[in-house]
């Protein structure tokens, strides 16, 4: 198995459990879901969906910086909501960060996030 690197920046929420922010392996990179915290505060940035799912991408986007791409580079998206109602707006702010060819990518109704959050993310980069 080709070593194991992991991935670690301020710019986006430290990691609260057993695990890493990223890791890379070869020229993939493993992205863990990422809830709507501010990384310098860690608390929710607000109660207001859309605020959520920005604070979601700037934290996606920080992690994929750190790993020496950009949010462009992810080759698929898992997306979770407590509201599948919502999914208009993800797309809508979605494409304020990705570009064209998006990422492949499933959304998928939860009961429960993290912090009570209403969004989380978490995909796979490839450099």
């Amino acid at each position: 198995m080709a070593e194991k690197i992991i991935i670690a920046t301020e710019n986006a929420p430290a990691a609260i459990g057993t695990y890493s922010q990223a890791v890379k392996v070869g020229s993939t990179v493993y992205l863990s879901g990422q809830i709507p915290l501010v990384p310098s505060t860690m608390q929710i940035v607000s109660d207001d969906f859309e605020a959520q799912v920005v604070q979601v991408f700037e934290n996606l986007t920080a992690v994929c910086t750190a790993a020496g791409g950009s949010i462009n580079d992810i080759v698929k998206l898992n997306i979770f909501l407590i509201d599948l109602s919502h999914f208009a707006k993800v797309n809508e702010i979605m494409s304020r960060y990705f570009n064209q060819p998006y990422p492949a990518r499933a959304a998928i109704g939860v009961k429960q996030l993290p912090k009570d959050s209403q969004v989380e993310m978490d995909g796979v980069m490839e450099l």
